[in-house]
């Protein structure tokens, strides 16, 4: 059964065969569209992970450092560094020069991944350095 070619629209009528023949057509584009979308989805997410990673190196740095700059708690600079990190990262706080005329310290927080096949994304470092008391 064919078309009438000079029917409106309205009124041509395929054979039945013919549309049932795409009916899921849809549903495979999007299954083979489906992996390249998880995978933007998931490095649009690692780029924020990393980007608040090298905020949180910046906040211990800053609080690290001002603590260190006191000369009555300075010894309390690491613990403080690492509690203005949120928990579920890995910080580390090393003092490049602590109490003379000024203190200087660097914290370094590991940037975790969500990618499944990138493991390491090494790490976001800060260093500040605040005057002494």
């Amino acid at each position: 059964m064919t078309p009438v070619r000079n029917a409106p629209r309205a009124q041509r009528r395929w054979p039945p065969w013919r549309r049932r023949r795409d009916a899921g057509v849809t549903a495979i584009e999007f299954a083979g569209w489906l992996p390249l979308l998880v995978i933007v989805a998931l490095a649009g997410l690692q780029l924020g992970i990393a980007g608040y990673a090298a905020l949180q190196a910046g906040s211990a740095a800053r609080a690290a450092a001002r603590t260190a700059a006191q000369e009555d708690i300075e010894d309390q600079y690491e613990a403080v560094g690492e509690a203005a990190v949120s928990d579920w990262l890995t910080v580390e706080i090393d003092p490049v020069a602590l109490c003379g005329e000024e203190a200087t310290v660097t914290a370094r927080v590991s940037v975790p991944s969500v990618l499944p096949f990138i493991e390491d994304f090494g790490e976001a470092s800060r260093t500040v350095t605040m005057p002494c008391d």
